[in-house]
C-alpha cells in the first residue's frame, strides 16, 4: 500500500508543481521509502511509495513502453503472476516485474473489464495521454481509500484525488468545510457511505467502481456489486461439501497474501477464530516460520490475552504482544483523528494506530489480519440479532420468543438478560418483516440520538435528510427476495466494513505508519462463495460463522473455536476521564465549542460533567458513542481547519 494523489486541469493549463509536492509530501506516512511525480500538460499524478513488491524497479508514477499510459497505485495484486503471464503470451512486454505493470498493460488490452480479473486490493490512477483522460479504480470493498474533488480553474477545473483528504486541503481552493449531511451519516451508521465524506465538496470513491474525467465529460461504471441469491435460489449441498470448499478457497486466498512478498509477512493475532484460522493455515501451509503481534489491554473487561496465548502455544509462533492502557489511548486520540479524518464513535481504533506503530518499530511492513470473516461468514452480533427480531416479527404476540435475547450476549458483562423488559423493549422495536433495515433500525436509531447534541442550526438542516432512506435506495434490485441475512450483510458490508473497519479502524491506522494489512477473507473468490452459502450454515441456531469453525476444527483449539463472541472493543469515556489528557479541557472549553458551530455548547457542557462526575466509568452505550463522537468531532474539525 502506498499514497497515490493527482491534479487534472481540464482546460489545458499547467499543474502547479508546488501544489503537488506539497499533496505528495502530506502523504509520505503511507510511502515512506520514496517519492515520486509525473507532470505534463494539464496533469499530474504523484506518489508516496511503500516498497512490498518488486523493490529494485517498481517505483512510481510508472509508463507503458511508449509513455502513452501511465498510473499511480496504492495497492497490491496477488495474482500479478499469472496475469504477467496471460499479458505477455498476448504479446505484451514487461520492463519490471511489478504488479503496479500488470495493471497497465491489463488496461491497454482490456479496458475497465481488467479489472474484474484483478485478486487484490487497490485504489489506482490511470492517466492516458492521447485520449487526455484521468479515470480512478478502487478495489471491490473498500480495502484502499481514494477521495476526489474538483474546484474552479481558468477556462476549466482542476480534478484532485488523493488517498486522503489532508491532500486535497493541500490546493487552497479546496474548502475544508465539514458537511453537515456527512456527519448525519457518520452519527447514524458511525461512518459516511460513499460517495459522500464528511467534507464539503470531497467525494469517496465507491468500492467496485471506477470514474473517468476528460476535459469535458465525467462518466462512472460498476466493475463488481455484490449481491446474494433469491431465498428460491439458495445453493444445496451438505455442510460437509460447503465446508471443503470454504477451506480450500480460504488456504489458498491467505497462502497468496503471505507468499506474494518481496519482504516479510506478520500477521495479527487476536485470539478470536478469524486470526486464529488465518495464523493457522499460515503455519500449516507454507514454510515459513511466522512472527505474530498481539494487542492487549491493561482493563480486564477487554482483553482477551489468555486466547492469545492459547494460540502462540498451539502454533509455536514468534510472538510479541503490546498491552494498551486507558491513557494510552487517551493521550494518542488527537493523532488517531488526525489519521482517520472522519468522526469516531468508538475508540477502538486508537489501539490498533498504536499496534501498528509497534509492527513497524519491530521491523515489519505487511500484516495478514483476519478482518471480513464476520461480514461474510455471519459473526457479528447483529446478524443475530437480526434472525432474533425477524423470529420474534413473525409471532409479535408471543410471551416466549423474546425470551431467546438472554442468549445474545454471553460475553458482555452488562448483558441485556440483566434488564429484560428494556432488553424486550429495544429488540421488539419497528419489527416490520419487509423493512429492508430490520437487522440495522435499532443500531442506527441509537447512534442517531448523537444528533440531538447539534447546534440548532444544523440540526434544522440534517432533519431534511433522510439518512437511512438514502442508503436504503442503493440496495440492489431483488434485495428484497434475499434471506434476511443477506440483507443484514449487504447493509453491514456497505456501511460499517468499507467506512469504519476497513477505514477509520484498519487502512488508516495502519498506513500511519507504513504499515499494510492484508485480508484473505477478503480476497474475491472467497466473498463469492460467501455469499452463495446457504444463510442456515452461516449461524447455526445462534451459534455463528458455523461453517468456518466447522471447516477448520482441526487447526484451531476447541476452546477458541467455542468461546463465546467477543467483538473487538476498547474503552471509551474511560480512555478520557479516567485520567484527563491535557487537550480535552481545550477542546471542549464552552467558548471553543460555541465558535465551532457544530455543537450545542450547554448540551456537550452537560455530557462532559456527567463523564467527568463518574470518570467515564459505568457509562450507557449512547454516553460512550456520544462523548467520543463529540470529542473526535471537534478534533477533526480544529485539525482540517489548521492543516496548510
Amino acid at each position: 500500500m502506498c499514497g497515490i494523489c493527482g491534479i487534472f486541469d481540464t482546460s489545458g493549463s499547467p499543474v502547479r508543481r508546488e501544489t503537488l509536492d506539497a499533496m505528495t509530501d502530506s502523504l509520505r506516512h503511507r510511502g515512506p521509502e520514496a517519492r515520486g511525480t509525473w507532470l505534463e500538460r494539464g496533469i499530474g499524478l504523484g506518489h508516496a511509495r511503500l516498497s512490498i513488491i518488486d523493490l529494485a524497479t517498481g517505483d512510481q508514477p510508472m509508463s507503458n513502453e511508449d509513455a502513452s499510459l501511465w498510473i499511480s497505485f496504492n495497492g497490491e495484486v496477488f495474482n500479478y503472476l499469472e496475469l504477467r503471464d496471460e499479458l505477455m503470451a498476448r504479446g505484451h512486454i514487461f520492463k519490471t516485474t511489478s504488479d503496479t505493470e500488470v495493471i497497465l498493460h491489463g488496461y491497454e488490452e482490456y479496458g475497465t473489464d481488467f479489472f474484474r480479473r484483478m485478486n487484490g486490493q487497490w485504489a489506482c490512477a490511470l492517466w492516458n495521454t492521447g485520449r487526455r483522460e484521468l479515470l480512478l479504480c478502487r478495489d471491490r470493498v473498500g480495502i484502499a481509500p481514494l477521495f476526489f474533488t474538483s474546484v474552479s480553474s481558468k477556462g476549466g477545473r482542476r480534478i484532485l484525488f488523493a488517498s486522503e483528504p489532508k491532500a486535497l486541503f493541500r490546493d487552497p481552493g479546496v474548502p475544508r468545510e465539514l458537511d453537515p449531511r456527512g456527519l448525519a451519516e457518520s452519527f447514524t451508521f458511525w461512518t459516511t457511505v460513499a460517495p459522500r465524506s464528511v467534507f464539503k465538496g470531497i467525494r469517496d470513491l465507491p468500492p467496485g467502481r471506477w470514474i473517468r474525467f476528460t476535459e469535458g465529460s465525467e462518466q462512472e461504471g460498476s466493475y463488481w456489486e455484490l449481491r446474494y441469491p433469491p431465498r428460491s435460489a439458495e445453493t444445496a449441498g451438505s455442510a460437509a461439501e460447503h465446508a471443503r470448499h470454504l477451506r480450500e478457497t480460504l488456504v489458498e486466498a491467505t497462502r497468496l497474501r503471505f507468499t506474494r512478498s518481496d519482504v516479510p509477512v506478520a500477521a495479527y493475532l487476536s485470539g478470536g477464530i478469524d486470526s486464529s484460522v488465518t495464523t493457522a493455515v499460515i503455519r500449516n501451509f507454507t514454510d515459513t516460520r511466522i512472527k505474530t503481534f498481539s494487542l492487549r489491554f491493561a482493563d480486564t473487561e477487554f482483553d482477551e490475552g489468555g486466547y492469545q496465548e492459547q494460540m502462540v502455544s498451539r502454533l509455536g509462533t514468534d510472538h510479541e504482544t503490546l498491552t494498551v492502557t486507558n491513557q494510552d489511548i487517551g493521550e494518542v486520540f488527537p493523532e488517531v483523528v488526525a489519521q482517520a479524518e472522519k468522526p469516531l464513535l468508538r475508540t477502538a481504533p486508537a489501539p490498533m494506530f498504536l499496534l501498528s506503530r509497534f509492527v513497524r518499530d519491530s521491523g515489519y511492513k505487511v500484516v495478514v489480519t483476519g478482518e471480513g470473516s464476520d461480514e461474510m461468514l455471519g459473526g457479528y452480533d447483529i446478524f443475530r440479532e437480526a434472525l432474533v427480531r425477524d423470529f420474534i416479527a413473525r409471532a409479535p404476540e408471543s410471551a416466549l420468543r423474546p425470551e431467546i435475547i438472554r442468549h445474545l450476549y454471553p460475553w458482555l458483562q452488562r448483558n441485556p438478560a440483566s434488564a429484560p423488559a428494556f432488553a424486550k423493549s429495544f429488540f421488539s422495536q419497528s419489527l416490520d418483516p419487509a423493512d429492508a433495515a430490520l437487522s440495522h433500525r435499532p443500531r442506527w436509531q441509537s447512534a442517531s440520538g448523537i444528533m440531538r447534541l447539534l447546534h440548532p442550526d444544523l440540526q434544522d438542516e440534517v432533519a431534511q435528510y433522510r439518512v437511512a432512506d438514502v442508503l436504503l435506495e442503493r440496495m440492489p434490485a431483488g434485495a428484497a427476495g434475499w434471506h434476511p441475512l443477506s440483507r443484514a450483510q449487504w447493509l453491514e458490508i456497505t456501511t460499517l466494513l468499507a467506512g469504519y473497519l476497513l477505514a477509520s479502524q484498519g487502512d488508516r491506522m495502519l498506513m500511519a505508519h507504513g504499515v499494510e494489512g492484508r485480508f484473505p477473507f477478503l480476497d474475491p473468490d472467497l466473498i463469492d462463495l460467501a455469499a452463495a452459502l446457504p444463510p442456515r450454515y452461516k449461524i447455526m441456531g445462534l451459534d455463528e460463522k458455523y461453517l468456518l469453525k466447522y471447516a477448520f476444527a482441526d487447526l484451531v483449539p476447541e476452546q477458541i473455536l467455542r468461546r463465546p463472541k467477543q467483538p473487538y472493543r476498547a474503552p471509551d469515556a474511560g480512555s478520557f476521564f479516567s485520567r484527563e489528557p491535557e487537550w480535552l479541557k481545550e477542546i471542549t472549553e464552552p467558548r471553543q465549542v460555541r465558535n465551532s458551530g457544530v455543537f450545542n455548547p450547554q448540551a456537550v457542557e452537560n455530557l462532559i460533567q456527567k463523564c467527568r462526575r463518574k470518570k467515564g466509568q459505568g457509562m450507557s452505550n449512547f454516553d460512550n458513542m456520544a462523548v467520543t463522537a463529540v470529542l473526535s468531532t471537534l478534533l477533526l474539525q480544529r485539525q482540517t481547519a489548521g492543516s496548510s
